[in-house]
């Protein structure tokens, strides 16, 4: 009996270990950077990974602002700007990350009610249809940026 459960346990690892695990489409490392004050403009950080098919982050929103775009910051020379992208492609199994210097959402008429370490719910909605509520941490514009 021990031998055939022992048996059948390892047969069981083996099929798990050999299958395969399609990538799951998620929001990672969420964060945002409050404005200097209150009448400025909060920026979010995250990490995007596509799922099984290829998909498009169309917005991202929240209950504690006004309005939010998809942007993207650059370097020319000594020259730093940023444009808003509209909505970004994610590929299928792929990551698209949201970093400091780079792409970002922008968020408008952010309640002055959020201080640095209040918890703020982002919706992360993609042409696909799927839609993706996490918690974001919140810091003061003067903290040092994550990296």
């Amino acid at each position: 009996m021990l031998k055939t459960t022992m048996a059948m346990l390892t047969a069981t690892l083996a099929l798990t270990a050999c299958q395969k695990h399609e990538p799951v489409q998620k929001v990672t490392d969420v964060w945002i950077r409050l404005g200097a004050v209150d009448t400025a403009p909060a920026a979010a950080y995250f990490n995007v990974y596509g799922g099984p098919k290829a998909d498009r982050l169309l917005q991202v929103s929240s209950e504690v602002n006004t309005k939010t775009e998809l942007h993207e910051s650059m370097t020319d020379g000594n020259m730093a700007s940023m444009k808003p992208t509209g909505p970004v492609d994610v590929p299928a199994g792929g990551k698209v990350e949201f970093k400091p210097g780079g792409r970002h959402a922008m968020l408008f008429g952010m309640n002055p009610a959020i201080k640095p370490g209040t918890p703020v719910t982002l919706t992360f909605t993609f042409a696909s249809g799927q839609e993706i509520a996490v918690d974001a941490g919140t810091q003061s514009a003067s903290a040092p940026i994550k990296k």
